[in-house]
């Protein structure tokens, strides 16, 4: 098949799935087309089967903010044409959906029929999607395109629950490469005794800095568990809240024991050497670095929101408590890190719940629904 990618090119889960999912679907013989403004941090080889198309938008005096979506569709249909793609799959609702349906009408005046999938990603539904500005274009949207999936079961509900949704929504999890993360803690000791000198666990946590995923919670977890034990935080990622992070830890005399190591490509080795992952975000449709790190053998404590009890099992892959009951996430973690027993029996059961989501075993969903999908556009043309 051809085809077409448009997603984020961004370190959030959206731009990382679609990246890792158009890998895995060239590794399989298909062209991909990605169709972004710069090229996807993940898309970082070359791989003969895998194209890329840079949106190239122009400045005008006239535009406060250059019209991005107006240059988005123009590139979907210059590649529509020319590589004659068989479809459109776009992550993350907005604007990607609506610039898809856009794409679709222009190239059907020239006698093409391109289906084009959307997948939810999270924020698209539960927080920008629901603003009025623009809740009209997104449900609009969604119940135009040709196939519907979300990440979770949880996030499918929110759909419902929060737009006129007129059409079948699927469920396709988010996947992980378990042999890319293997835990290779031996290999790696050297970079774990360069963290942690004098044997102390070390705590993990991966995100974007925003609001949402409660970054002052990870670092107040720490601080319980360090009055505890000897312990190293690493704190990966950047975004807004950063600085007031580093601030925070400053000022409760943790920076001596607090690495901010900034945005990092090869996370399997962060995650090999991790004893602990926290994530104690507002709201998580999937939790995608949680598995990640759940492949590494790393447990996790995170929060109960959105979708991360679907990943997360408690009792068995780590703890799951309420949002923002830090109290509970550091009583979970000191009890984990204590006890080596029950570390080992939950990196086992954290590895195993990693493999349901194997990548092998999702990227045949969204073959079956591409060929779904493109066979029903097929049946309308002889129609």
């Amino acid at each position: 098949m051809r085809i077409g990618i448009v997603c984020y090119p961004t370190y959030g889960g959206s731009g990382v799935l679609a990246t890792e999912l158009g890998k895995a679907l060239a590794d399989k013989g298909h062209m991909v087309h990605f169709i972004t403004y710069q090229q996807p941090v993940r898309l970082n080889a070359f791989h003969a089967n895998i194209y890329y198309h840079e949106v190239q938008v122009p400045t005008y005096p006239l535009f406060d903010f250059p019209p991005y979506e107006s240059a988005l569709s123009s590139t979907m249909v210059d590649v529509i044409l020319n590589q004659q793609l068989d479809l459109l799959h776009v992550h993350y609702a907005i604007p990607h959906a609506s610039t898809a349906y856009l794409a679709k009408q222009i190239v059907s005046k020239q006698g093409r029929i391109v289906p084009f999938i959307t997948t939810l990603h999270g924020t698209d539904i539960t927080l920008v999607g629901k603003d009025k500005t623009y809740a009209p274009v997104v449900t609009f949207s969604i119940n135009e395109s040709d196939a519907i999936t979300a990440v979770s079961n949880n996030l499918r509900e929110e759909t419902y629950k929060s737009f006129q949704i007129e059409k079948d929504i699927e469920v396709i999890y988010n996947f992980v490469d378990t042999e890319r993360f293997k835990r290779r803690a031996a290999e790696l000791m050297h970079f774990r005794n360069a963290i942690a000198p004098n044997g102390e666990k070390i705590l993990l946590h991966v995100s974007n800095f925003r609001k949402v995923k409660r970054v002052p919670d990870v670092v107040k977890v720490f601080q319980q568990v360090r009055a505890k034990m000897p312990a190293k935080l690493l704190l990966v990622g950047d975004g807004p809240d950063r600085p007031a992070i580093e601030s925070m830890c400053r000022d409760m005399h943790l920076c001596g024991d607090v690495r901010f190591v900034g945005k990092q490509e090869q996370l399997e080795d962060v995650m090999s050497i991790a004893d602990l992952f926290l994530l104690p975000s507002d709201y998580e449709s999937f939790g995608l670095a949680a598995l990640e790190a759940m492949a590494a053998e790393v447990p996790v404590i995170s929060s109960n929101a959105g979708g991360l009890p679907e990943v997360n099992i408690h009792g068995k892959t780590g703890f799951l408590s309420p949002v923002g009951d830090v109290n509970s996430m550091a009583t979970h973690a000191i009890q984990l890190l204590e006890d080596e027993q029950l570390l080992a029996a939950m990196r086992k059961g954290a590895l195993e719940q990693a493999q349901r989501f194997h990548i092998d075993n999702i990227i045949p969903q969204y073959e079956a629904l591409y060929e779904e999908v493109m066979n029903k556009a097929l049946t309308s043309i002889d129609k």
